[in-house]
C-alpha cells in the first residue's frame, strides 16, 4: 500500500485543483452489471499453475462532475465469486469486493455519445474463502490487494437527463495466498471489468 500513497495523494489533489463550476447536472449515478475477467495466467501457489475463474455482478457508480468534462467516480459492486484452480482441480472458492476511486476525462460532452477515460485506485479485499478439494477443512486466506486502475467507455444519452454507459476497467490485483497461515505463493489476476449500466444525471 506504500508505493500506492503517492498515486492516492495526486488523485485526491486532482480532484481538489480541478475547478468548480455552476453546473445543475452535477451528479451522475448509474447501476448496471460488469463481468471481472482475470488474466489467463494467474501465477504459482505451491509448484502449481493457479487459475482464477471470472463472474458477473450488479454494480452501481456514483460520479460528480466538477465541470462539464472532469468527474470524480465511485464504483462499488455486489460481491464477486471465484473459482480458484490449481493445475486444472478447484481447490478454493473466494468472494471479493472491488470498489474503485477514479477521475474521468469526458470528451464531446455536448454530443448524443461521449467517450471518456479514467484513473484511479483499486481496493480489493477478499472474504468468505473456502478450501475445496484437496483443501478442504484448511484455512485459506488471500491478502487484500491495493492497485490502479484504468478507465474507458462511452456514455449515450437517450434524453436530457438518462444514459447508457458502456465501460471497461483494468484492475492491477495481486495478493499472497496462504494456508493455515502459511503463504503458499503470490497470484495476480489483473482482471478486466466490462459492462453496461443506465445513468441518471441530477
Amino acid at each position: 500500500m506504500k508505493s500506492l500513497l503517492p498515486l492516492l495523494a495526486v488523485v485526491s489533489l486532482g480532484v481538489a485543483a480541478l475547478p468548480a463550476h455552476a453546473n445543475d447536472d452535477a451528479w451522475v449515478v448509474r447501476f448496471g452489471a460488469h463481468a471481472v475477467d482475470p488474466k489467463s495466467n494467474n501465477g504459482t501457489l505451491a509448484g502449481m499453475k493457479a487459475k482464477v475463474s471470472g463472474d458477473l455482478k450488479p454494480t452501481a457508480s456514483l460520479e460528480y462532475l466538477i465541470t462539464p468534462n472532469w468527474g470524480a467516480e465511485l464504483l462499488v459492486a455486489a460481491p464477486f465469486r471465484h473459482n480458484v484452480r490449481l493445475n486444472g482441480t478447484q481447490v478454493a472458492v473466494a468472494h471479493q469486493l472491488p470498489p474503485v476511486l477514479g477521475v474521468n476525462y469526458h470528451f464531446m460532452t455536448d454530443r448524443t455519445v461521449s467517450p471518456f477515460v479514467g484513473l484511479g485506485v483499486n481496493y480489493t479485499r477478499f472474504f468468505n474463502i473456502d478450501g475445496k478439494g484437496p483443501l478442504q477443512g484448511t484455512r485459506v486466506s488471500i491478502d487484500s490487494s491495493w492497485g490502479v486502475a484504468a478507465h474507458a467507455g462511452v456514455d449515450v444519452k437517450i434524453s436530457p437527463r438518462w444514459m447508457i454507459t458502456a465501460d471497461v476497467r483494468w484492475m492491477d490485483i495481486g495478493s499472497d495466498v496462504h494456508v493455515n497461515g502459511t503463504r503458499v505463493g503470490h497470484t495476480t489476476i489483473n482482471p478486466l471489468a466490462y459492462g453496461v449500466s443506465f445513468g441518471y444525471r441530477f
